[in-house]
C-alpha cells in the first residue's frame, strides 16, 4: 500500500529512460568533450571506459538495489539500514539540493540561448543584440534580473514535470524526451563531422597524445576521468537510490545497472562528436575566437560563435536553436531527478504516517526553496566584475596538514565544492564500504535474485568491486576534488 502511495514506474523502459536522463546532463555536453580532448584524447577515453566498467557499474547496482530493497528515498534508505547511517543519506540529499540550485541557473542559460537563436532565424540581431559571442555572454551573466527570469523558467519546467508524479510526470516526459534527445544529437553529429576541416576536431579527440599525458601527468588524467565518470552517472547524490525505490521486483537490476552507464557513456561520446569536430572545422577555416581550450565556456561562447559566425545565416541560427534545445532537454532530464530526491524524503515521511503524499504541494515548496537558493549564483555573474577580493574565504585543515585558505570566486563554485567536491564522493565511498564489509554483498545478491527466476551472473566481480575497487576509487576521487578546491598540491 505504501508503495502505491509513493508511486511506481509503469514500465522498465520508462524507468530506464528516466535513469539515463538523470545521468545525461550538461556535464556530458560541455564537460566530457573538453576533458577528453585536453587530457590525452583517446587515452582519456580508454581510462574513462575502464572506470565505468569497474566502478560505475558496481556503484549503480548498489544504489538501485538499496533503493528497491528498502523502498524509500536516500535518507529513508540509510535510516532503515541503521539509524547511525542516516547522516550518509543526508549527504546525498544535500548534494542534490545544492547542485539543483546552481544547475537550474545554468539550465536557464540554455533556454536563453535557444530563444536567442530562434529569434535570430527571423531577424538578425533580435536574439543577441548584434553582439559577438563573448560580449553577449559577458553582458548576460551580469544582468541579474534576466538570469533570474530564465532560472525561474527552467525551475518552473522542472517543478511541473515532478508534480505529475513518477509514472504520470517523470516517466512520461523521459520516455518522449530521451529518444528525441538521441535522434537530435545524431543529427548534430552528422552535421558536425561533415563540415570542412572537421578532421582537426576528430584528431583532437581520438589521436593518442602521449606528450599531453607527460605534461599533465597520468595521475591527474586518471583523477579527471574518475571525477567525470562519477558525476556524469549521477552517483552519490541519491538519484539512483530514489529511482530504484520505485522499481518493482520484476525488473532485472543487474541488466539495468549495465544499460544506464553504457547509454550515458555513448551519449557522452556522441556529445564530443557533436561539439569538437565543429570547433575543429572552424579552427581549420580560420574563424577567430574559436578554440578547444575554452573549458566550460565551450558551450556558451565557442559554440555560439561556431553557429553564428562559422555556419552563419539562417542555417547557422537553425542549428544553434536546435542544439540549445537539445541541451535544454538534457539539462531538464537531470534536474527532475535532483528535485525528486529532495521531494521523496518528505513524501516518504507522510506516507509512513499514513497520510496522503501531497506530492504537488511538497514539490512546489521544495522547488521554490531551491529557486531562492539559486539567487546567489544567479546574481553574482559567475564571479564577473567583482572588485577585488574573494566571494568567500575559508580556512581549512585537511588530513592533519597545515592550514590552507580557500577563496571561491563565485557562489556556483562554493555550492559545487560542498556537493560534488565532498558530499557525493564521500557518500559513495561509505556506501560501498557498508555494502562490502558491513551488510556484505550477499544483500545485493539477494535483492537482484528477488526478481522471479533470475540468478545473479557476476557476483564474484561485484564482490571484489564493492570491497576493494569502488572504495579506493571513491577515496581517490574525493582526494582529487579536495586537491582541486583547496590547492593541496597532491596531484
Amino acid at each position: 500500500m505504501e508503495q502505491e502511495k509513493r508511486g511506481q514506474w509503469a514500465s522498465n523502459f520508462g524507468f530506464l529512460m528516466a535513469a539515463i536522463g538523470s545521468a545525461i546532463g550538461l556535464g556530458n555536453i560541455w564537460g566530457f568533450p573538453y576533458k577528453m580532448g585536453a587530457n590525452g584524447g583517446f587515452i582519456f577515453l580508454i581510462i574513462y571506459l575502464a572506470l565505468v566498467s569497474f566502478v560505475g557499474f558496481a556503484t549503480m547496482l548498489g544504489e538501485l538495489a538499496l533503493g528497491r530493497k528498502y523502498g524509500m528515498g536516500v535518507i529513508g534508505t540509510y535510516r532503515k539500514i541503521s539509524e547511525k547511517y542516516t547522516w550518509i543519506g543526508w549527504l546525498g540529499w544535500l548534494s542534490g539540493f545544492f547542485i539543483l540550485a546552481f544547475y537550474s541557473v545554468l539550465g536557464g542559460f540554455t533556454v536563453r540561448y535557444f530563444f536567442g537563436f530562434l529569434l535570430e532565424m527571423f531577424s538578425s540581431g533580435a536574439g543577441f543584440g548584434g553582439m559577438d559571442s563573448g560580449a553577449f555572454f559577458g553582458s548576460y551573466i551580469i544582468n541579474a534580473p534576466v538570469v533570474l527570469l530564465y532560472h525561474a523558467i527552467f525551475m518552473g519546467a522542472t517543478i511541473i514535470i515532478v508534480m505529475g508524479g513518477i509514472s504520470g510526470g517523470i516517466e512520461k516526459f523521459s520516455a518522449i524526451a530521451m529518444p528525441t534527445l538521441f535522434v537530435m544529437v545524431i543529427i548534430v553529429v552528422i552535421r558536425s563531422v561533415t563540415l570542412e576541416g572537421s578532421f582537426v576536431g576528430l584528431e583532437f579527440m581520438f589521436k593518442p597524445d602521449i606528450e599531453a599525458i607527460k605534461e599533465i601527468g597520468l595521475m591527474r588524467v586518471l583523477k579527471t576521468a574518475a571525477g567525470q565518470m562519477f558525476f556524469s552517472l549521477s552517483l552519490g547524490m541519491g538519484c539512483m537510490i530514489t529511482y530504484g525505490s520505485y522499481l518493482s521486483k520484476n525488473e532485472n537490476l543487474e541488466k539495468n545497472a549495465m544499460i544506464i552507464p553504457i547509454a550515458d557513456t555513448t551519449f557522452a561520446c556522441l556529445s564530443a562528436l557533436a561539439v569538437l569536430p565543429a570547433v575543429g572545422a572552424f579552427i581549420y577555416q580560420g574563424v577567430e575566437g574559436v578554440s578547444f581550450g575554452a573549458g566550460p565556456g565551450l558551450l556558451f561562447v565557442t559554440l555560439h560563435r561556431v553557429f553564428s559566425v562559422g555556419m552563419g545565416g539562417f542555417m547557422g541560427n537553425f542549428f544553434g536553436a536546435f542544439f540549445y534545445f537539445l541541451v535544454f532537454i538534457a539539462a531538464v532530464t537531470s534536474s527532475i531527478s535532483l528535485l525528486e530526491v529532495c521531494t521523496a524524503y518528505f513524501i516518504d515521511k507522510r506516507v509512513a504516517k499514513g497520510l496522503s503524499p501531497d506530492r504537488k504541494k511538497i514539490t512546489l515548496i521544495m522547488g521554490i526553496i531551491i529557486f531562492l537558493l539559486g539567487f546567489l549564483p544567479a546574481m553574482d555573474g559567475l564571479g564577473s566584475g567583482r572588485a577585488g577580493g574573494a566571494m568567500i574565504d575559508i580556512p581549512a585543515v585537511i588530513f592533519g596538514m597545515k592550514e590552507v585558505r580557500v577563496a571561491f570566486d563565485c557562489w556556483l563554485d562554493f555550492y559545487d565544492m560542498i556537493s560534488e567536491g565532498v558530499f557525493m564522493p564521500l557518500g559513495a565511498m561509505l556506501m560501498s564500504l557498508i555494502i562490502g564489509w558491513k551488510l556484505k554483498t550477499t544483500l545485493i545478491k539477494e535483492e537482484v535474485e528477488s526478481t522471479p527466476g533470475y540468478q545473479i551472473r557476476a557476483y564474484n566481480f561485484w564482490d571484489i568491486c564493492f570491497k576493494f575497487i569502488v572504495p579506493l576509487a571513491m577515496f581517490f576521487v574525493l582526494l582529487g576534488q579536495l586537491d582541486d578546491f583547496f590547492g593541496l598540491g597532491i596531484f
